[in-house]
């Protein structure tokens, strides 16, 4: 059953009565799948949050047809940004109050908001574009692989489904059935052999603003009591407060997002990984305090 719900997930050309299993899944003979839909391979194991995307092949992947959850490269930008924002800026405006200004604290800390988010948002940017380059280079060099050396792709097939116990004469139907057809055999190659899929077309404009937008408000949280109280040291008391709380409820969040809510467990670590971003938190504050005063009091 296996092998027949393989080559029907590969070669859409049938219909056989089977469910929409995980490929080489035990599967029940009762439940029909449909297999006459465009939906390849890479479509089914993607993230389309925000709308329709080109593949390489020039089609045109709808939301209809993947998997309506939210991207994890987002969730994990989101945490990026607001840990480094909770942190630098707050770092920066404790080491600033011991100059004993406020203004200075206050725009000290809000031209460094605008640089960090600057810079966040281009290297998410960046990052987000190597990787639309490399999977593009991939499916260039698994192309010009597929073209030139057809006995190196079979391989490939052979060795990709060696680990699951199928028989020879299986294995080579299959890897005949993929030859021929060459997009068929991109597909299969790019998803079970690199393992890579297609990214989002707009990933590297929604990572950047993304991770600015997360730094900017994570470290702005620290500059609000220097708005309201004029005595830096009293503000300063409140900003460390206000901060403890947050990097204790941001790393409980962040990291039962990762683990789950419920359970002991998920708890203990939560609470563990709370305590580790407010650790950090003052490590980093108490370190350019220190500098700051040490450097104050070498200038005077």
């Amino acid at each position: 059953m296996a092998l027949l719900f393989l080559k029907k997930k590969l070669f859409p050309g049938q219909e056989t009565k089977m469910h929409s299993k995980p490929l080489l899944a035990r599967i029940d003979d009762e439940e029909t799948i449909r297999g006459d839909s465009d939906q390849d391979l890479e479509s089914q194991g993607s993230y389309n949050t925000f709308g329709r995307c080109e593949s390489h092949d020039g089609s045109i992947s709808s939301s209809s047809t993947t998997r309506a959850r939210i991207n994890p490269r987002i969730i994990s930008d989101a945490i990026l940004g607001l840990s480094d924002g909770l942190t630098v800026p707050f770092a920066l405006s404790a080491g600033l109050s011991a100059l004993g200004n406020t203004k200075v604290v206050v725009l000290g800390g809000l031209a460094e908001l605008a640089a960090g988010a600057i810079s966040m948002g281009l290297g998410g940017y960046v990052g987000a574009k190597s990787e639309a380059e490399s999977y593009e280079a991939t499916v260039r060099e698994t192309r010009e692989l597929i073209e030139s050396d057809s006995s190196e792709t079979s391989n490939i097939v052979r060795e990709t489904f060696a680990p699951y116990g199928l028989s020879p004469a299986a294995i080579d139907d299959i890897t005949r059935d993929l030859h021929a057809s060459h997009e068929r055999l991109l597909e299969f190659l790019l998803a079970f052999h690199h393992r890579e899929s297609a990214p989002d077309c707009n990933q590297a404009w929604i990572s950047a603003l993304t991770l600015a937008i997360g730094y900017f408000v994570g470290g702005f949280i620290p500059l609000i009591p220097y708005f309201i109280v004029s005595q830096v040291m009293t503000a300063l008391y409140w900003s460390i407060g206000v901060m403890g709380v947050t990097l204790l409820v941001f790393g409980y969040v962040k990291t039962c997002v990762v683990r789950g809510w419920s359970g002991h467990d998920n708890v203990v670590a939560g609470i563990w990984g709370g305590m580790q971003m407010v650790c950090v938190g003052g490590i980093a504050a108490g370190a350019a305090i220190a500098l700051v005063r040490l450097i104050d009091t070498g200038s005077t």
